[in-house]
């Protein structure tokens, strides 16, 4: 695995606070089949299954090593977890009384599980316990690592936060990632950057946030050019998932900040693609808000090879074949003006106002090179 770079060392000025996430990490290739055994360790009696389409074959291998365990699949997820959708998966863990999830595919697959656990208890032992979530990433999101849910109804979308929904168990193997295509693995890649990004700036970043964010990066931007001329390298796949795992753990300690409040906005409101909006959007942020973290903006640029953090984003997106325009998304130049007035202000380095979010807005639905 790739080490981080250290142009300088982080230095803590005054005191902080960091949160570290409970959770176990089990990678490295083939550790598809010890996610039975690590079931059984948790103490679980009824176990759902949820899988994506492409991850068919994975959940089967999975159902067999439950057993007895087994108490119902639901194959096919859709993207921003809709509510309707929630609701459906949530009766199902009922009727068929599961204490535990496995969820098995990219973020929308994590993202309904988490659904689940979100508003369900078991009530199998003597008294009323959180479903347990187990995770198997495919794809690159870093979702599996977050207490972060989601949910899209037709006033758009929701998120939070709540530690019930927090994987208590989280496989990577890179096996599982191998036959990603390269269009859909670029996109998920750069929704893992986002966090990396993101993670410097937020109110709650912190030093050990920050390591991990360039470490993350690191390895998700070697990872993804390796993968570009060997698709199913696997240890060009084991970087993915290393920095999509220290992505998700700095986003998680860190929280989200406005290029994520955006690209909610976004999705939930005009059903782009999630990993793709992340492409168009982080380097318009990054471009406004890098400036005011010189620090952090120093040592991503490092990991990154670049000396300017926004354009080598757009760069590294654009040379991987990722769409790095709201427009091509299929979003319209009035929406885009729509969603900047839509905006609420947050927490920011810079202070957030609509003229800023316009204009960050209209050269993301442009694409323009920042």
């Amino acid at each position: 695995m790739p080490r981080p770079v250290e142009p300088d060392a982080v230095q803590p000025g005054g005191g902080f606070v960091h949160t570290f996430l409970p959770g176990r990490v089990v990678f490295g290739a083939g550790t598809l089949d010890r996610v039975g055994a690590e079931v059984e360790a948790l103490g679980v009696r009824r176990v759902l299954v949820i899988a994506t389409k492409s991850a068919r074959a994975a959940a089967d291998a999975v159902e067999s090593q439950l057993g007895d365990r087994f108490a119902g699949r639901i194959d096919g997820v859709t993207q921003h977890v809709p509510t309707e959708l929630a609701d459906q998966a949530r009766t199902k863990a009922h009727t068929t009384q599961a204490d535990a999830v496995i969820a098995i595919g990219g973020g929308s697959a994590t993202g309904l599980a988490k659904a689940i656990a979100l508003t369900s208890t078991t009530s199998l032992s003597q008294q009323s316990t959180d479903l347990v979530v187990v995770a198997v990433p495919t794809t690159y999101s870093g979702s599996e690592m977050t207490a972060v849910w989601g949910e899209t109804s037709g006033e758009g979308k929701v998120t939070g936060v709540d530690l019930g929904v927090l994987p208590r168990v989280v496989v990577y193997d890179p096996v599982l990632s191998r036959g990603l295509p390269l269009g859909v693995t670029a996109a998920s890649v750069a929704n893992a950057v986002a966090h990396c990004v993101e993670a410097v700036w937020t109110p709650k970043a912190d030093p050990i946030t920050e390591m991990a964010a360039v470490e993350g990066l690191l390895a998700l931007s070697a990872g993804l050019r390796e993968v570009q001329a060997a698709p199913e390298d696997l240890d060009a796949r084991g970087k993915l998932l290393y920095g999509a795992c220290l992505a998700g753990s700095a986003l998680a300690a860190a929280g989200t900040g406005l290029h994520h409040k955006l690209c909610h906005l976004l999705g939930g409101t005009y059903n782009l693609p999630h990993a793709e909006t992340h492409a168009a959007v982080l380097p318009q942020v990054t471009r406004m808000n890098a400036p005011a973290v010189p620090q952090a903006k120093a040592r991503l640029e490092a990991a990154l090879g670049t000396t300017d953090l926004a354009a080598g984003l757009f760069d590294l997106f654009q040379a991987a074949g990722v769409p790095t325009s709201l427009r091509e998304l299929g979003l319209t130049e009035a929406q885009a003006a729509e969603a900047a007035k839509a905006f609420r202000p947050t927490a920011n380095p810079v202070p957030v106002t609509e003229e800023l979010v316009r204009e960050i807005l209209s050269r993301a639905w442009a694409g323009t090179r920042p």
